[in-house]
C-alpha cells in the first residue's frame, strides 16, 4: 500500500512543486495539499495520512505552526509521521521538534525539496517509527554544543555561578550578599575568581561586571564545577 501523505505549505508554487515530485512516486498517495495550519490539521483529522510533510511557518501566525502540530499530533494521532520543511539551520526548532522523542519525526531543509531521493528517506523513515535529521542541522548541533563546551563559564562552581547570575542582575556586592546570605568578603573573593576565570583581570570594576553579565546571558547556563 503507497504512504498516503497530507501535504502542508502557504507558498502555492512550493506546495506545487512538491506536491509533483511526489506524485511521479507509485509509493506515494496525496491525500491534502494545504495552505495553513487549519485546512492541514482537519486534513489529518478527515484523510487519516501516515505521514504529514509540513512547513514550519504557516498561517494563521507564521509563527511555529508546524512545529505545534507535530507536537500535538503525538498526542492525538501517534502513528502519524511529521516531516517538518525549513529553511531554518537553527538546531533551536529541530530540538523543539524532538522534545518528546525522536521517533516517527524528521526535520530537513527546504534546500533538500529538490532531491526526490532525500525526501522520499524522509517520508518512509517517519512512516517506519524511524527518524531523520538533515545533516546541516546537526552540524549546527555540534557546533552550538562544542561553544558551551568550550565556554569559560563551564569552569565556573555552583556559588560562583550563582554570583555571577546576580550580576547580570545589576545588583551591588551588598545586595549580592544579602540575597545569597554571604558576607560582602565572601562576594568580594567568589567576583574576583570570577573576572580570573573569565579571563577579565584587567579593566574597570564596572567594565568587567559588564562584560562577565553578558558572557553569561549570551549561553544557556553551564554545569558548575563540582
Amino acid at each position: 500500500m503507497p504512504i498516503r501523505v497530507a501535504l502542508g505549505e502557504d507558498s502555492l508554487i512550493v506546495r506545487e512543486g512538491v506536491r509533483q515530485l511526489l506524485a511521479v512516486d507509485p509509493e506515494i498517495e496525496i491525500v491534502a495539499a494545504v495552505g495553513d495550519e487549519l485546512s492541514l490539521r482537519q486534513a489529518c483529522e478527515e484523510q487519516h495520512p501516515d505521514v504529514v510533510l509540513t512547513d514550519i511557518r504557516m498561517p494563521p501566525t507564521h509563527t511555529d505552526e508546524g512545529i505545534r502540530l507535530a507536537a500535538e499530533l503525538r498526542d492525538t494521532h501517534p502513528n502519524i509521521g511529521v516531516v517538518i520543511l525549513s529553511q531554518f539551520s537553527d538546531p533551536t526548532y529541530a530540538l523543539a521538534l524532538l522534545d518528546h522523542g525522536s521517533d516517527r519525526r524528521a526535520y530537513l531543509l527546504k534546500e533538500r525539496v529538490h532531491n526526490r531521493a532525500e525526501l522520499m528517506a524522509a517520508i518512509r523513515a517517519v512512516a517506519a517509527g524511524g527518524s531523520m535529521i538533515d545533516p546541516k542541522v546537526v552540524e549546527a548541533l555540534v557546533a552550538a554544543r562544542s561553544r558551551v563546551e568550550h565556554s569559560p563559564l563551564n569552569e565556573l562552581t555552583a556559588r560562583e555561578l550563582e554570583v555571577l547570575a546576580e550580576i547580570a542582575q545589576g545588583k551591588s556586592n551588598t545586595a549580592i550578599a544579602e540575597t545569597l546570605f554571604l558576607t560582602k568578603r565572601a562576594v568580594e573573593k567568589h567576583i574576583n575568581a570570577i573576572f580570573w576565570k573569565l579571563g577579565l583581570a584587567e579593566g574597570t570594576d564596572v567594565s568587567r561586571r559588564v562584560k562577565a553579565a553578558l558572557m553569561f546571558l549570551a549561553e544557556d547556563t553551564p554545569t558548575p564545577v563540582s
